[in-house]
């Protein structure tokens, strides 16, 4: 499919919101009010942005459980991105919910989890879930994000690949997280909501496009698509951050003629309507390369990178417009969506105003949108 620049200057822009402040005075509605002056037209809502935002409005701390608390801070929020002419697209996180043993704990707190989110998502109107897999979170963590969800009325939540240990999992029978996905997708299909999965480049069994793909072929219901990623999809098949060079360790040549031949594919196998949004960011080069072994906390190398080495796209190295071109060739048009986490290129913190940085995030997506026109 030809890229003409009048064709993508339709796609609605988005923005995470936990991605965007590096100060205490960054509230939420600052943030709102930032991206809105800059022309983005909505807003990935992080939990922990709406957190600080219902203690500070409710003048008492609140916390994960507290849900009518949280409905009562999200009707604000919601106000507040209607005055601004946005939607709330999505809400992050909903994490590690596939693959558990049978009959463990939890398995039974990740279908919980689920069960709580679809009851949020019903009484909100949402209609896409995103799994984006990161780390444990207990059950009441998210039962009390899908009571935000309800009040938001959002059209994405978040969920991905997990990167659960091994030896947490019941194998890495792909067939397993089939079956559990398969089972969340019914769930959500009684209430006309879709699932949207996403690749992480840290993944434990699906860190690829092509994995999460073949994992939602398989799924094989209606009502599941992906999330891709420019900085979880380049992050793992052209670069590492633990290498020299920054790249898969690798024949450069060699290097070049299998991403450009994985985007070539990407563009000709996925069906644009399986595609739910595209996430937008770069990445910086390492300074030194980083340790091959996990971290205190059990995060790979590829999640500790991910943290705060990820700035707007051309200020990294990543090849971002080749995989944003490879994604509009299916003839995708649905949602850019944002996630900058840009501590500068030490990854120890980035000083910076608002209104400013949203203003060339903005700028960067016009500037994207011209690379990848033909």
């Amino acid at each position: 499919m030809s890229l003409s620049l009048s064709s993508l200057e339709s796609i609605p822009v988005s923005y995470a919101t936990v991605s965007i402040g590096c100060k205490d005075e960054h509230t939420l509605p600052k943030k709102i009010r930032a991206l809105s002056a800059a022309g983005f037209k909505g807003i990935e809502l992080g939990f922990p942005d709406l957190l600080s935002f219902a203690s500070l409005h409710l003048r008492h701390e609140v916390g994960p459980y507290d849900y009518d608390d949280l409905r009562t801070a999200a009707k604000v929020v919601k106000a507040q991105t209607d005055a601004q002419g946005m939607e709330i697209m999505l809400l992050q996180p909903f994490a590690n919910f596939e693959g558990w043993t049978e009959g463990s704990d939890e398995r039974k707190d990740a279908f919980k989890r689920a069960e709580g989110w679809i009851g949020i998502m019903e009484a909100a109107g949402c209609k896409t879930l995103q799994v984006s897999l990161i780390g444990r979170c207990d059950i009441t963590y998210f039962q009390a994000v899908l009571h935000v969800i309800a009040e938001l009325q959002l059209t994405f939540a978040q969920v991905g690949s997990t990167d659960t240990p091994e030896d947490k999992l019941a194998g890495l029978d792909r067939d397993i997280f089939v079956n559990d996905l398969r089972t969340l997708a019914d769930m959500l299909a009684k209430h006309n909501f879709r699932l949207a999965y996403e690749n992480w480049c840290w993944s434990t069994h699906a860190p690829t496009w092509a994995d999460v793909w073949d994992i939602v072929k398989k799924v094989d219901r209606p009502n599941i698509g992906l999330c891709l990623d420019t900085f979880q999809t380049a992050g793992y098949e052209w670069a590492d951050p633990t290498t020299k060079t920054g790249l898969v360790d690798k024949p450069k040549e060699e290097l070049e003629t299998e991403f450009r031949k994985s985007m070539e594919d990407l563009a000709k196998t996925i069906p644009a309507d399986k595609i739910y949004l595209l996430q937008i960011s770069d990445a910086y080069k390492p300074k030194e390369p980083f340790s091959k072994d996990v971290d205190e906390s059990g995060l790979r190398p590829r999640g500790r990178w991910s943290h705060d080495l990820r700035p707007l796209p051309f200020q990294g190295y990543l090849p971002v417009v080749d995989v944003a071109k490879a994604v509009l060739k299916t003839g995708f048009r649905g949602w850019f969506s944002y996630e900058i986490f840009d501590g500068g290129e030490d990854g120890k913190g980035k000083q910076y105003e608002l209104e400013p940085f949203a203003r060339s995030a903005a700028d960067t997506q016009k500037r994207l949108l011209e690379a990848c026109a033909e």
